[in-house]
């Protein structure tokens, strides 16, 4: 261990001597600095949090200066902001501050009013056990409606009656809102955004009702009054409706001519009007149905149906029979009086007869449901579609395959119609896609019309002639690509063989100053003549003759070197 302190000693007093003066100034700058920012760090952590002496600023600056004077009296450490709001060291000492500020009426009145129930006390009363219930629902519900993205601040106020004994005696809640909307809300206008802030409301206050609840901005107009929209309700509900028949009938005719289009092509179909009325009437049916009792099954194991049923069974019956022999007792007057026996039954009298009655009572018992059907929103009541169809046009070319033109460069045409045949194909197709119904008026019609294709064919026309226009334009363009060409491959046949014409009389003018020259040399040395030769001649010799032995081998090369030779002179 010794030995490595020593070595780092020895590295430390190294690098110490080789640091020139600024380095140590700014090594020592530095570790003053952190010791400095360590002790002031060390300083504010140590410090207690502050907290609000009282929740709302206060304006009134003689209240201010009569609050901080009594803190000094008690000796408590505040801060006091710009904003006037007063900071304290904990909240036990906000609390008990505050109960004296409150005793000395020192608390203004435009703060709080909940601040008052900070005070210490060594027991609560139901009524201060009330006072922060309410305050705690309110503060929750105000976070709540504050939390929407359409609200900017939210004032919430709850009035929660004390239960009585009697329920006639009880005292509604009552509940009011004033909400400050966010720039570029719609929740002013948006009846659904305001029912959302209705239920929130009434489902965070027990026994809270719609109708007890107020809802405002800050203009005081109220939101939440929709008694007097309901000629608005009834204008948005035909507004949808009338929606739903368009988004129909648009669904109708997109598949309508979506079908017909693949048959004649879309450019000549032409769906003109479809026209679908719907009945919004609501309806409820009620239904009794009877039906068999079943009193065996059916097997699905087997191929055939053994099923068996009944129409009903018995369920109680009664049995009455009644037998009579014999003259009855015929009722008589007093004497000498006529008898009471009708006329009719005169003749019957003191003959024999026979009287029998049978009756029988059988309650029979049914299989019986009931049906509730409810109708839809809306049923279609009729349906009427309106088509035409455009015939075919053909160019009319000539034998030889070419297209024939009028005077002005108008292409020949030839207009064939739709056959009859064609169209009631076409309306038996409109017929099943749409569901027809003669019983309920449902109507279609389709009818052979000819569009109008001027202007399509002014402008394929006018693109027929800028396509010969092009194909000209690029014949000639070729032809006279093909002229540039051919003279070009001309005339450097022709430089070609001008310049092997010109190398070959250089050659030969330079074989016969060559042969001249030898001839001399020979003439000079039969004349027995010295003839003395310095050493730039004979190295000009040798070097001209290497150039004539270069021409003869690479004659391009010589000629391109003299070339560039010229152009830099």
């Amino acid at each position: 261990m010794n030995e490595w302190l020593n070595k780092l000693k020895e590295q430390v007093k190294v690098l110490w001597g080789k640091w020139s003066l600024v380095q140590k100034i700014i090594l020592f700058a530095v570790i003053g600095v952190t010791l400095t920012g360590l002790v002031l760090l060390a300083n504010f952590s140590s410090e207690p949090n502050m907290v609000l002496l009282i929740t709302s600023p206060i304006s009134d600056p003689q209240k201010l200066e009569d609050i901080s004077m009594r803190l000094d009296q008690e000796g408590v450490e505040h801060n006091i902001t710009e904003e006037g709001r007063i900071y304290v060291n904990d909240r036990k000492t906000a609390q008990k501050m505050v109960a004296i500020l409150m005793r000395e009426d020192l608390i203004p009145s435009g703060t709080s009013p909940w601040d008052i129930f900070k005070m210490d006390r060594w027991s609560l009363t139901d009524f201060e056990r009330n006072i922060n219930l309410r305050q705690a629902v309110r503060l929750n519900l105000q976070d709540h409606i504050e939390a929407l993205d359409d609200v900017d601040s939210a004032q919430v106020t709850l009035v929660l009656p004390e239960d009585k004994l009697f329920a006639e005696d009880q005292n509604p809640v009552t509940a009011s809102v004033i909400i400050t909307p966010r720039p570029g809300s719609d929740i002013v206008s948006n009846r659904k955004k305001i029912e959302g802030i209705v239920k929130l409301v009434q489902f965070a206050v027990e026994g809270l009702v719609v109708d007890n609840i107020v809802i405002s901005d800050y203009r005081g107009t109220v939101l939440n009054d929709f008694g007097d929209l309901a000629d608005f309700d009834r204008l948005e509900l035909s507004g949808r409706q009338l929606k739903q028949k368009q988004t129909l009938e648009t669904s109708y005719k997109e598949q309508i001519f979506q079908e017909l289009a693949q048959i004649f092509g879309k450019d000549r179909m032409s769906i003109t009007k479809v026209e679908i009325d719907l009945d919004y009437t609501k309806e409820t049916v009620t239904t009794e149905e009877h039906y068999p009792i079943t009193t065996k099954s059916d097997n699905p194991s087997t191929p055939y149906d053994e099923s068996a049923f009944v129409l009903s069974i018995s369920r109680s019956s009664e049995n009455l029979s009644e037998n009579f022999n014999g003259t009855g007792f015929n009722p008589e007057g007093p004497p000498g009086q006529e008898g009471q026996t009708p006329p009719a039954y005169q003749d019957l009298d003191n003959l024999v007869g026979n009287y029998s009655k049978t009756s029988a009572i059988v309650n029979e018992e049914i299989n019986t449901r009931n049906i509730y059907e409810e109708k839809s929103p809306w049923e279609i009541k009729r349906i009427s579609v309106g088509a035409a169809i455009d015939g075919v046009w053909k160019r009319i070319y000539s034998e030889k395959g070419d297209i024939q033109f009028e005077s002005g460069g108008i292409i020949q045409r030839e207009y064939t119609p739709v056959s009859n045949e064609e169209i009631k194909k076409a309306q038996t197709l409109i017929e099943h896609a749409i569901g027809f119904n003669k019983a309920r008026g449902d109507s279609v019609i389709v009818q052979h019309i000819q569009f109008n294709r001027a202007e399509q064919f002014n402008t394929e026309d006018e693109e027929f002639r800028n396509q010969k226009r092009v194909q000209q334009a690029v014949l000639y363009s070729i032809i006279g690509v093909a002229v540039i060409i051919v003279a070009f491959i001309i005339f450097r046949i022709i430089s070609r063989e001008m310049e092997r014409r010109r190398r070959l009389r250089e050659e030969e003018l330079a074989r016969q100053h060559q042969m001249m020259r030898e001839a001399a040399l020979k003439s000079a040395e039969e004349e027995e003549m010295d003839v003395a030769m310095s050493v730039e001649e004979r190295a000009r010799m040798e070097m001209q003759e290497n150039a004539i032995n270069m021409a003869r081998e690479h004659p391009e090369d010589v000629a391109q070197l003299i070339r560039t030779w010229l152009v830099e002179e």
